[in-house]
C-alpha cells in the first residue's frame, strides 16, 4: 500500500511539473506573439485582418480672389471664433475686394499669433471695446448698433473666415498686424513698416513684434 502511494506521488509530481512547464511555455508563446504583433507594420496588420489602409487626405483649396469662387464654396458655419472673424470682416471689409477681405482676415490672425495682442480671435477683435473710439476695431466701440443689413455680403465674408480658419494661408500682408484705409493717415502709421497696399487698405508691420508669417 505504501509503495502504491509513493508511486502515485511520483506520478503526480511528474505530471504537475509537466503541466507547469506547459503553462510557462504558453505564457512565453503568448508574450512572443504580442511582441510580434506590436512590431508588425500597421499596413501589414491591416491586410492580415482584412482591413484597408486609411489615408489621411488634406483638403487643400486653391483660393481664387473672386466672388465667383466664394459662391462655389459651401455655406460657412462654425463656433464663436468663426462668428467673431466673420463679423469683423463684414463690418471692416465687406466693401473691399475679395483679396482685401482675405488680407484683413490675415491681419487679425497675425495679431492672434503676436505677443502684442490677445491670443484668441474674439479677444483680438474686442480688445478695448467699451471705451468709445479707443478700441482696435472701430465698429465695436463707435456707439452704433451692429446690424447685418447685407446678408449676401455677410455670406461671402463668412466663407472667407471659414477658409482662413481651415488653414488657407494667402500670405498677402507680409506679417502685418495693422491696417487703415487710404482715406485716413493715422499717426501710428509713421512708426511701422508698410508692407502692402490691397484695395483701399494699407498694411503695416510692427518690427518689434514679428510673427511666424513675417
Amino acid at each position: 500500500m505504501k509503495r502504491n502511494l509513493m508511486w502515485a506521488a511520483v506520478i503526480a509530481a511528474t505530471l504537475g511539473g509537466s503541466m507547469a512547464s506547459a503553462d510557462m511555455g504558453l505564457d512565453a508563446l503568448f508574450e512572443q506573439e504580442q511582441s510580434t504583433l506590436q512590431a508588425a507594420p500597421k499596413e501589414r496588420m491591416l491586410r492580415f485582418l482584412g482591413g484597408k489602409r486609411q489615408t489621411r487626405t488634406k483638403n487643400v483649396t486653391k483660393v481664387q480672389y473672386t466672388r465667383a469662387f466664394l459662391d462655389t464654396r459651401p455655406e460657412a458655419t462654425g463656433g464663436s471664433e468663426f462668428a467673431c472673424l466673420a463679423e469683423a470682416l463684414y463690418f471692416e471689409a465687406r466693401g473691399e475686394t475679395v483679396q482685401g477681405q482675405f488680407a484683413v482676415a490675415e491681419v487679425i490672425l497675425n495679431r492672434v499669433k503676436s505677443a502684442q495682442f490677445p491670443n484668441t480671435i474674439c479677444g483680438v477683435i474686442n480688445q478695448g471695446t467699451g471705451r468709445k473710439y479707443q478700441c482696435q476695431f472701430t465698429y465695436t466701440c463707435d456707439g452704433i448698433k451692429e446690424v447685418i443689413a447685407e446678408p449676401r455680403a455677410f455670406e461671402r465674408v463668412a466663407k472667407v473666415a471659414r477658409l482662413m480658419l481651415d488653414g488657407v494661408k494667402p500670405k498677402l500682408t507680409e506679417g502685418a498686424t495693422y491696417y487703415h484705409t487710404t482715406a485716413v493717415k493715422p499717426r501710428w502709421s509713421r512708426s511701422f513698416t508698410k508692407t502692402a497696399r490691397i484695395g483701399v487698405h494699407l498694411f503695416y508691420r510692427d518690427e518689434r513684434y514679428r510673427t511666424a508669417s513675417n
